[in-house]
């Protein structure tokens, strides 16, 4: 699916982006770091061109909540395990109820969640905040100290599919398999892994970018996290987070890797007309739009993954 940007950019970086890294390199993250998202970061969803429409695969869906719990943290277990606030932002969970930075397989298999059908998985992604509007959430870990102003806004709306492949069958996920889409480094790292970034509107599925959209009145701003689905039939985490699960090329897993049900999250806002709002971030990245990334380690029984795998492979939508 192709990202639509119309910003200038240098070696793949917007020009207010490439000043800002340069700036907070040289300052060590003082307050000129603790930048909000600019006008340029801002489209209007009618802008942006149409795609193609997906290939026609069978799709398993979960019902996990919108995180009616209040379930935040500044941590990331997958990343940076052990460590409390390693995140410098603030993540939103679904799912798993324990989820913090010292969660094992143990304590996850252990706790309860917000999942139906006894999924424990974890899934999640940084808040999103509407930056005008001032609350207690920015005085968390991980908010108006690190850059992250704003009242965090909680989703109207999750849904979290595992979807076939359009090339051929899938095999089951092995538990406890951790992965990630998105970088949340990607302005210091010039844009890469980022391309898996998409948002758009609720009215407007068929335009997706990498800034933040403008909807029109009445509609959601959705965010879109579509997950590798090519494992190495081996690992369930690597160094890198990215090695042991990549993405196919062309619908196709390479050589020496197996095709696995692909997750893909939508989460959905309801943002006033005009208003700015960001995703939180490390304080180096200026909450740019292409910083979006969610992470998940799954966690669902292997009977449940099973039926996954069966409704996905016969083309259904369960």
């Amino acid at each position: 699916m192709r990202i639509t940007s119309r910003r200038m950019r240098i070696s793949g970086v917007p020009l207010r982006t490439a000043f800002m890294t340069a700036l907070c390199t040289a300052a060590a993250l003082t307050s000129a770091c603790h930048s909000e998202s600019g006008d340029s970061d801002y489209i209007e969803i009618g802008q942006v061109p149409e795609v193609p429409a997906r290939p026609n695969v069978g799709t398993w869906q979960t019902t996990c909540g919108n995180n009616e719990n209040g379930h935040r943290n500044a941590d990331n277990v997958v990343a940076q395990p052990q460590l409390p606030n390693g995140a410098h932002h603030v993540h939103e969970y679904v799912g798993n109820l324990s989820t913090d930075a010292f969660s094992t397989n143990d304590t996850l298999a252990n706790a309860a969640t917000t999942c139906q059908f006894g999924d424990k998985s974890t899934y999640y992604w940084p808040v999103l905040r509407l930056i005008e509007e001032r609350g207690h959430d920015e005085h968390a870990p991980g908010g108006g100290i690190h850059g992250n102003h704003g009242r965090i806004l909680g989703p109207e709306s999750v849904l979290i599919q595992f979807r076939g492949n359009p090339r051929s069958n899938v095999v089951a996920m092995p538990r406890f398999l951790r992965a990630i889409t998105g970088n949340p480094v990607a302005v210091s790292q010039q844009g890469e892994h980022a391309e898996r970034v998409q948002w758009t509107c609720s009215g407007a599925r068929d335009r997706v970018t990498n800034r933040y959209p403008r909807c029109p009145e009445g509609q959601r701003v959705v965010r879109v996290f579509d997950f590798p689905s090519c494992w190495d039939g081996r690992n369930t985490d690597s160094q890198t987070h990215r090695t042991h699960l990549e993405f196919p090329v062309d619908d196709a897993c390479k050589v020496g890797t197996f095709p696995v049900p692909q997750l893909h999250i939508e989460v959905a806002y309801a943002v006033p007309p005009g208003a700015r709002y960001a995703i939180d971030s490390f304080p180096e990245e200026g909450r740019e739009p292409i910083t979006d990334h969610a992470m998940f380690i799954g966690v669902l029984p292997e009977q449940l993954m099973a039926q996954a795998v069966t409704c996905v492979n016969s083309g259904r939508q369960c």
